[in-house]
């Protein structure tokens, strides 16, 4: 019995997913017993289903495969919350089968996506939404299951872990750091997503459900990018023996979910510090495991693909032998989810300051009003406008009164100019 595929969505994840279907169709009926067959494709450009090959099963109406009595499983790799949504829950409704790799729509409309997919009776797979190509969410969804996982962290970007290796490696500023992630097409012409947190904020929220058995949505995540950083930050994390990276956090605690992305000072002994380049990773501690990490290729058309295509073999192989459709929602616990004022760490600032008497001891002065115990301080460098970067590295603080004192220490007079840079240290 042949599983019928249609396919929405023929760009870069959706042509590798055409390819690896041509290329190992016979492979998967010879090593796990199933037969799947592309039927349809859509998308707004038949240029791009006639480029891998299939431009006969070629339509502009994803309506022709979702209203396919046919078709088995419906492939969704049109990305956003709005067309998408539609796609995914209309094929559900019909009775298909869906594969997402869609974070967003996961982090967005996840309760609604999988409760129709429960009263639907079939499955909804969306292993490709966080990770590309690193198996994690079958592994939190089945192979950790019997432990409590305590916490998810990761670099779950490669464009901006891109960039910030090529800051620390070459010394590049970010904005031609951003220039050559682009032009080798790691970025978007509109990078924001990435640079932003945004998409980070999307996939922490999907691990960290199935993780803490809680509903987080991706307004739960508190997300702040790597716009501010600079090479100066990253040259005073290296002498201070630590490496920066943008770090997806969800841990779980007695007093609910903290879950956050912003750029984080790790150790330089940190399983999680030497991955570099456009390369993800994924650690996760379990009462019982332990410390588990996950990593590999984060983006990309064959990394996404394959995990994409991982999905459809397995829910094809469960229409194949009659299993049941694999319960979907599992986040009942209903967890609170912490505030980032909540927080106590140690940070990073960087301020960029007046080079003249006084402006240390009224710096110092705002610090002890908030209770923010200074840890060291550094001048680095002297500007020709003179200014000089000055760089502190607090005790363990607490959020709300770090940024307090930020805010009333860029308020003094002729004291700091620029936004300053503010890095938490992850110990």
């Amino acid at each position: 019995m042949a599983i019928k595929i249609g396919l929405v969505g023929t760009g870069t994840v959706g042509g590798g997913c055409i390819d690896i279907l041509a290329k190992h169709r016979t492979d998967f009926q010879r090593h796990l017993g199933v037969d799947v067959e592309l039927s349809r494709v859509c998308s707004l450009n038949s240029a791009e289903a006639e480029a891998h090959g299939v431009g006969h099963l070629f339509t502009a109406d994803f309506h022709d495969i979702t209203n396919d009595p046919d078709i088995d499983i419906v492939i969704e790799l049109i990305g956003g919350t709005t067309v998408a949504r539609t796609v995914v829950l209309e094929a559900l409704s019909a009775g298909k089968n869906v594969v997402t790799a869609n974070k967003a729509l996961m982090a967005t409309h996840g309760e609604e996506v999988m409760d129709a997919a429960e009263a639907a009776g079939v499955e909804i797979a969306f292993g490709a939404s966080v990770g590309g190509g690193i198996p994690i969410i079958g592994p939190l969804k089945h192979s950790l299951i019997a432990n409590q996982i305590e916490s998810v962290m990761g670099i779950v970007n490669g464009t901006t872990n891109y960039m910030l290796t090529k800051m620390a490696e070459e010394g590049v500023s970010y904005e031609q750091a951003l220039a050559e992630a682009q032009a080798a097409g790691f970025a978007e012409a509109d990078p924001s997503a990435d640079v932003d947190g945004l998409d980070a904020a999307a996939k922490i929220a999907i691990l960290a459900s199935i993780a803490f058995n809680s509903r987080v949505t991706m307004e739960d995540v508190y997300a702040r990018g790597i716009t501010t950083i600079s090479t100066t930050d990253l040259d005073a994390a290296r002498d201070m023996g630590y490496v920066v990276k943008l770090l997806a956090i969800a841990h779980r605690t007695p007093q609910g979910i903290d879950v956050r992305v912003h750029p984080t000072m790790l150790s330089v002994g940190h399983q999680l510090a030497t991955v570099n380049g456009v390369f993800n990773a994924i650690y996760v501690v379990g009462d019982f495991v332990g410390e588990t990490m996950f990593f590999g290729e984060g983006a990309g058309a064959g990394a996404a693909a394959s995990a994409v295509m991982g999905d459809v073999l397995e829910v094809a192989r469960h229409l194949t032998q009659g299993v049941a459709p694999i319960v979907g929602c599992t986040c009942t616990d209903k967890l609170p989810i912490c505030p980032i004022t909540s927080l106590s760490m140690k940070y990073y600032m960087r301020f960029t300051a007046a080079d003249r008497p006084g402006v240390l001891a009224s710096m110092s002065s705002v610090f002890a009003k908030y209770d923010v115990s200074i840890h060291s301080m550094i001048q680095r460098g002297a500007a020709p406008d003179g200014t000089v970067n000055l760089v502190y590295v607090t005790h363990v603080a607490r959020e709300q009164d770090v940024r307090a004192a930020i805010d009333e220490i860029c308020a003094l007079p002729n004291t700091v100019s620029g936004a300053p840079s503010l890095i938490r240290v992850e110990e």
